[in-house]
This record gives C-alpha cells, sequence and structure tokens, in this order.
C-alpha cells in the first residue's frame, strides 16, 4: 500500500464532502434555512418507528454481555440465516448462511470483496456515472479501474463501448442499480445482455470474470419499478448490500456481502472473503446491529417520502429548461449542465445558496448530482433560487 498515496487520500476529502463541509459552514454563517444543501446523500427519513422499539427494547432486556459481545468472524449466524431466508422467499433463491458474510456497510463489503478477487494489475470495469470511492477500492486492491459511460440519456449499458473495454486483465464489473448518481435502473434485458456478453468473455479468456453488485439502493424504487436480482442471471455474482438506506442507518454501517452457491468454486471464493476480512480487519461487524437484523428484516423506511421529492423536484427543474434523467430509484437527480463546465456551474449555483455535486469525479463530465434526501420543504423553499440560476443561464 502506497503511503503518499494514502496521506493524499486523507489530505484531500471527496468533492463531496467538501461541498458538505462547506454547507455546513455556510449554514453557521447565515442559518440552515437558508443554504439549499444537496450535496450528501444523508437519508432525511427517519428509520421506522417499530425498528426503534425493537432496538430499544432489545438493549433493556437481553443480556448486555451477550449483546455487545464478538460474534464469529464472518457474522452472527442467526442474522445470516435471516438475510439467507429473506433473499429465498422474494427471490426464489437457494441461499444458506455460509453464502454470507457480514460486514460494516457497504464500502467494506465492496473494499473486502475487490481484494479478494482482483490482482495486482488486473482491470475492474466501471459503468459511468459511478460512486466517486469505487476508482479508491479498485486501486487500493492493486486493480486498474476501466471506465465505460452509459448510454445517454437512460444510462443502460453501452454493450459496444463494454465489448472494447473488455480485455484478458478484466477481473471484475461493478454495478450500481439503482444507481448513484443517475438514479437509473438497469433492466432485466440489460443484466441479461450483460451476463451473456462476460460469459462469453469467460469462455474465450478461460478465468473468472466476477460481477459485483452494490446495491444499497436496492429497496429505493418508484412506480413498480423491478430491480433484477442479479445471482439468477450470472453464476459469478458477488453482491454488497447495507442497509443504510432502506432502513435510514447509515451511521451504523451494517450490510453484507453474498456469494453466490450458482458459481462452482464459491466455497473459494468465500474462503477468500473471510481470508479478506481477516487480513483488512473487517471480522465482526457491530454486533448490536447484526442481532437486530433478523427483527427488522421486513422493513424499509418511508419511501413515499423521496418519491414526493422525485417528482416535486424534477418536475420544478424540467419546466425551467434544465435536463434532467429521471429517476427510476435511489434519491438523486441527474442534471445535465447549462455549460460544459459543470465545476463552473457549481460554483455559479453557490450564489444563490444551491449546493449540488458537479459531476467530473463520478466519472463523466457535464452534469450535476442533486440528494434529493432532504426535506420536502427545503425542496419547496429552494425553487425560488433554481430560477435565478436558470434564467442566468437563459433557460
Amino acid at each position: 500500500m502506497n503511503t503518499e498515496r494514502m496521506r493524499s487520500l486523507g489530505e484531500k476529502r471527496s468533492v463531496i464532502r467538501e461541498l458538505f463541509e462547506y454547507g455546513n459552514r455556510r449554514k453557521a454563517e447565515i442559518g440552515a434555512e437558508n443554504v439549499f444543501d444537496f450535496s450528501i446523500g444523508n437519508p432525511s427519513v427517519p428509520a421506522p418507528k417499530e425498528f426503534s422499539e425493537k432496538l430499544c427494547r432489545m438493549i433493556a432486556e437481553e443480556n448486555p454481555l451477550a449483546l455487545h459481545s464478538y460474534t464469529s468472524a464472518p457474522g452472527d449466524f442467526s442474522a445470516r440465516k435471516a438475510v439467507a431466508d429473506n433473499l429465498n422467499r422474494r427471490f426464489g433463491t437457494s441461499f444458506c448462511p455460509e453464502n454470507l458474510y457480514m460486514t460494516c456497510g457497504a464500502a467494506a463489503s465492496l473494499t473486502i470483496s475487490l481484494s479478494a478477487v482482483v490482482n495486482d494489475g488486473e482491470e475492474v470495469i466501471l459503468f459511468a456515472p459511478f460512486f466517486p470511492e469505487y476508482t479508491v477500492f479498485v486501486e487500493t486492491a492493486g486493480g486498474k479501474p476501466v471506465v465505460v459511460p452509459c448510454e445517454w440519456p437512460d444510462f443502460q449499458i453501452d454493450f459496444e463501448k463494454l465489448a472494447e473495454a473488455i480485455t484478458e486483465k478484466t477481473a471484475a464489473v461493478i454495478i450500481n442499480s439503482p444507481n448513484n448518481p443517475s438514479g437509473a435502473v438497469f433492466s432485466e434485458e440489460c443484466i441479461k445482455k450483460l451476463s451473456a456478453m462476460l460469459s462469453e468473455a469467460e469462455e474465450k479468456s478461460g478465468r473468472k470474470i466476477y460481477l459485483i453488485s452494490d446495491e444499497p439502493y436496492r429497496e429505493l424504487v418508484y412506480g413498480g419499478i423491478e430491480v433484477p436480482f442479479v445471482t439468477k442471471y450470472y453464476n459469478d455474482t458477488i453482491i454488497c448490500y447495507s442497509w443504510s438506506k432502506s432502513l435510514s442507518l447509515p451511521g451504523e454501517r451494517i450490510g453484507y456481502i453474498l456469494v453466490s452457491p450458482e458459481n462452482p468454486d464459491w466455497k473459494a471464493v468465500y474462503a477468500g472473503i473471510c481470508g479478506t476480512g481477516r487480513a483488512l480487519g473487517f471480522v465482526c461487524a457491530p454486533s448490536l446491529f447484526q442481532k437486530i437484523i433478523p427483527e427488522c428484516i421486513e422493513m424499509t423506511s418511508d419511501i413515499s417520502v423521496y418519491e414526493r421529492n422525485r417528482d416535486l423536484l424534477y418536475g420544478a427543474l424540467s419546466g425551467m429548461g434544465f435536463e434532467a434523467v429521471h429517476p427510476d430509484g435511489a434519491f438523486y437527480l441527474f442534471v445535465k449542465s447549462p455549460e460544459p463546465d459543470a465545476n463552473a456551474f457549481s460554483e455559479k449555483a453557490k450564489k444563490y445558496e444551491i449546493l449540488v455535486v458537479p459531476s467530473d469525479d463520478f466519472g463523466m463530465e457535464g452534469f450535476v448530482r442533486i440528494s434529493y434526501c432532504v426535506s420536502t420543504e427545503q425542496i419547496e423553499r429552494s425553487i425560488p433560487s433554481f430560477k435565478k440560476l436558470a434564467e442566468e443561464y437563459s433557460l
């Protein structure tokens, strides 16, 4: 691991975090109600009331030594069984607890998975736009990110460009659906075509290409949209999940890795996951939140709030002349910048106390991300400021 690289990562925050901290300073200066901070994906909907009640009851009634003790390294058996049973019921799969490894959220899941299946110098394909930390995770695992832009305006996979990107060095492909930052959901047809292309590439090269599916937004979809469950289409799949968004628990850092048993070598892959977790110190995810999982496995926060925010903001901005991807999931609006330089547009928006994230770090230029997981009131109050911004560009 390169020490200079680690220092540079520590000295410079991501563009999202920089904007978030700028927003905190402006709120202290002029009042939070006067700053329209759309920078970070921090859920604004609380965890379900039943979840909080069960958690309080567990803390009050159960043996504190047992509640806060170490679990087994891959995670508490009852938590892993609850996840397996839930997935099997929902998706008609046949997972068992031994396919699952509990983690400190999706970031830990991705870091472990990449380090387990990527060797130094191998390539990992990322579909742009993508969450900026993917490049950090891939490079830390010793891999090389290879960026494939998705199609505009629906942000499905561009298979011609994907075919050009797959080489004998391709070790993994990361997908994120629903997507951060676009809110796009890969269709079943898209997933089937991706699976067929990767299977063909595996057969031709004689080596594995792992499909790593990052799914913290799986439950955040609107209008009856379905998210294809990837293990049903491609055997060499690893799923990385987090309850940060579905249960509004981003600060608790709880998630899992699922290794598909359809992979003939899944036991070896799972052993690699366990070994990597050990090597990186990611063993025994927070035990309290592992033990609450069986009690809340069927719950989600009230995502109707996000749907209402989406409709309000998308409708308002489209009416002003802004071009945006219509999001089917997650809680982000990906808006085309009225000028080629999205950073310049983001800076200009600050004049109206609007904080939006330029898209360069998401792997493509010319867009900004707006996180609408804020209060509906904030969106309503921001619309006159967006209108002024639109008028400045004569939209």
